[in-house]
């Protein structure tokens, strides 16, 4: 199996970073449509639906099947033999900073239910402060990928 992974090495590491895009700008733009939810939206309203629809769609069509490509290319590339030395550092913070990066896509589903649900108890205060997360766990993992600090 390490031969194959080798050779599509090139391939699996360019549909990683197209999944990584993709999953991304899930992770930017949900949290920001919570801002608008909560602070611009009636509870109810048919604006509400329209929200809880781009909501719904977003991590449905595009961040959940983002979210499992971006794990799936990048798994592959952790088992292609002489890729990743893992008795450096770097790997262990990129690989807590995955782990945290889908914590949060989990946490932004959380949310969109409690919306759904007409629960919803965040200000818009709080979604803008957690849509720094993902942009500070991205910081963190690329420097890991490109600098290798250790």
């Amino acid at each position: 199996m390490g031969d194959w992974l080798i050779w599509a090495y090139p391939w699996v590491k360019s549909l990683h970073v197209i999944s990584v895009v993709a999953w991304m700008a899930g992770l930017f733009y949900l949290p920001r449509l919570f801002v608008y939810h909560v602070e611009r939206v009636a509870a109810g309203s048919e604006t509400a639906a329209l929200f809880q629809t781009m909501e719904t769609k977003l991590l449905r069509v595009i961040m959940n099947p983002a979210m499992i490509a971006t794990w799936l290319f990048g798994l592959m590339m952790v088992f292609t033999p002489g890729i990743i030395d893992w008795s450096s550092l770097w790997p262990w913070v990129k690989a807590a900073g995955v782990i945290a990066m889908t914590w949060f896509h989990h946490w932004c589903g959380r949310r969109r239910k409690e919306f759904a649900a007409g629960r919803n108890t965040l200000t818009g205060r709080t979604y803008r402060l957690m849509n720094e997360v993902p942009t500070l766990l991205l910081v963190v993992i690329v420097v890991m990928v490109i600098a290798r600090p250790f």
